[in-house]
């Protein structure tokens, strides 16, 4: 009898993995545990179908990632430095101040934690901070630090 596996069963295969088992043990646990089902051609054309699915959703979210990272490539943030009274500036920007400027200069959501900032900002100028937005979507992100 072959079956679709819908989790992993030890010695038997993966999930997905269509197998033929003919020990009555082996098949009636991987029933009775509704961890396979019997491989009809419905069944297959079904596993297929969902499969397509699953590829095809993945690949809309890497386009709309990339889409999203070339959107975000045009733009600059622009992040604020403090001074002190001689007009020197201090301090350092954080990814949290950058992802709290994205969102209030473009309602862009970013993860500060998959930023990679070069060291710490402090001085004025523009840096590249690659941020992963999805897969190994990586997109360079201009940030202008200005003085208040």
């Amino acid at each position: 009898m072959k079956v679709i596996l819908f989790e992993d069963v030890k010695s038997v295969g993966k999930k997905g993995d269509v197998v033929e088992v003919n020990d009555g043990y082996a098949r009636n646990c991987i029933l009775k545990k509704n961890l396979g089902v019997e491989a009809t051609k419905k069944a297959l054309n079904d596993l297929k179908l969902k499969n397509a699915n699953d590829k095809k959703i993945a690949q809309e979210v890497l386009e709309q990632a990339q889409a999203f990272g070339k959107e975000l490539e045009e733009k600059k943030i622009e992040v604020t430095l403090k001074t002190g009274k001689d007009g020197r500036s201090f301090g350092s920007v954080s990814a949290k101040e950058i992802v709290e400027a994205a969102k209030k200069q473009y309602g862009y959501e970013l993860d500060k934690k998959k930023m990679h900032l070069p060291e710490t900002i402090k001085t004025l100028g523009t840096y590249k901070v690659p941020i992963r937005l999805h897969q190994q979507v990586t997109v360079e992100l201009t940030v202008h630090v200005s003085q208040k």
